[in-house]
């Protein structure tokens, strides 16, 4: 759901649950923890001079998501 904030005129989410932002080069990822009637998902969002790709990962996959980045981590890490 989203709220209109009477002090600035922006919207807020009104679900989210956690934030973090991301700085890299010229591309700042977000990634919002937010709950909804189907429960909690990870919002990944990519921003690349405006332009903006997302994916969503529900929170019951998440512990999968985060280990397969693990191991492209240690296999980038090992061709460096």
């Amino acid at each position: 759901m989203l709220e209109m904030n009477n002090n600035k005129g922006i919207k807020v989410d009104s679900d989210l649950l956690h934030t973090e932002k991301i700085l890299s080069d010229r591309k700042t990822f977000f990634l919002d923890l937010k709950q909804n009637s189907r429960g909690m998902v990870v919002k990944i969002t990519e921003d690349v001079g405006g332009n903006r790709d997302t994916i969503m990962v529900p929170a019951e996959i998440l512990g999968d998501f985060i280990a397969a980045l693990t191991d492209i981590k240690m296999t980038a890490d090992e061709q460096e």
